[in-house]
């Protein structure tokens, strides 16, 4: 096959696009400059997109004896992620940015425009399996990430590869080290990759108006203090608060509920953080879409632990009753379906 190989200057997207080529596919790299300003450097392990990410992808590629290039996306990255971002959290919803860049920008923008070109799959490092055409969780579940790639329909499913599903962290490091890519040891990038310093609070601060308001108490109606800006909160925060004394039990408090308009911030116990249904919006499938009502696993973060559930449709939109709560739900955060280890879909909470 010719294989577009994504390499983010990583050592998991070349040690991908390096087994691609094993396995006798005409694979050419591609490492996608999504920063309007790559000519700043990452820190250690936070952010990615830099020059430095891009002359790490190019150096791996020339070892590995495949074309490289390099595809400007930064004004669709902004567009389709980073104001994604900030208007998601304006809403008082709490976004996940890595789901909305695979689904708009890796397998969306970037297999359009390889199919276009003539390739038939799309590479990257990322930690799944497609197994018999449907998308599996990978072999290591401390680096599965199978739930940011919920979002891909069939047809995208069927023209992705991910080499690293059945291998773990160590062996890819390893593997890379034998290779001689010298991002063997490269630290892995945390965080948003667009807010580099970690400081979303501060990132969101200067895209948006502030929006100052009260901190209200759940139980009792009592306003318990004042807040500069909503946009700072999001469900399941207990730092930062602020509130000047403690619960009537001493115990501490969480954000309940952000409401953008009035710039109230609700807050109450962990007891009022559980969440026994989630109703969220027109699902996607990765798959043939299932009979439903179904019995499955639903995972709400990242790497958060997949529970028991059932599923049904209600006109049309996604309705997920969990056999046990879960805390923390925050409306724009996505829950995928699981069906063992085939993921079946997800939806966006509302």
């Amino acid at each position: 096959m010719k294989v577009l190989a994504a390499m983010s200057g990583g050592v998991d997207s070349a040690v991908a696009a390096a087994r691609a080529v094993d396995a006798g596919h005409d694979v050419t790299g591609v490492h996608l400059a999504l920063s309007q300003q790559r000519q700043t450097f990452r820190t250690g392990a936070r952010g990615c997109c830099t020059v430095e990410d891009a002359h790490d992808a190019r150096r791996a590629a020339d070892v590995i004896g495949i074309p490289f290039y390099v595809w400007d996306l930064a004004d669709r990255f902004r567009a389709d992620v980073v104001d994604d971002f900030v208007a998601e959290y304006a809403a008082g919803r709490t976004p996940n940015p890595c789901l909305r860049c695979n689904e708009r920008i890796k397998f969306a923008a970037v297999l359009d425009k390889a199919r276009g070109l003539g390739f038939d799959a799309v590479c990257t490092g990322h930690y799944a399996r497609v197994v018999d055409g449907l998308l599996h969780r990978a072999v290591d579940p401390a680096k599965d990430q199978s739930y940011v790639l919920a979002v891909l329909r069939p047809d995208q499913v069927a023209h992705a590869l991910f080499p690293l599903g059945d291998s773990c962290k160590d062996g890819v490091r390893a593997e890379a080290a034998d290779r001689g890519l010298a991002v063997a040891d490269k630290p892995d990038s945390h965080d948003i990759c667009f807010v580099p310093d970690g400081d979303v609070r501060g990132f969101l601060s200067r895209r948006l108006d502030k929006r100052p308001g009260e901190l209200v108490d759940a139980a009792t109606g009592e306003v318990l203090g004042r807040h500069d800006n909503v946009y700072g909160f999001t469900v399941g925060q207990r730092r930062g608060l602020r509130l000047g004394r403690p619960a009537p039990d001493g115990r501490p408090r969480y954000v309940l509920d952000v409401q953008p308009v009035t710039g109230t911030v609700t807050v109450g116990g962990a007891d009022a953080l559980e969440v026994s249904t989630l109703c969220a919006g027109v699902p996607t499938w990765c798959g043939p879409a299932p009979s439903l009502p179904m019995r499955c696993a639903a995972q709400i973060r990242a790497h958060g632990e997949a529970v028991p559930a059932t599923a049904e449709l209600r006109d049309g939109r996604l309705h997920v009753a969990l056999d046990a709560p879960v805390r923390g739900v925050a409306p724009g955060q996505s829950v995928a379906l699981y069906d063992g280890d085939r993921v079946v879909g997800q939806a966006t909470i509302g």
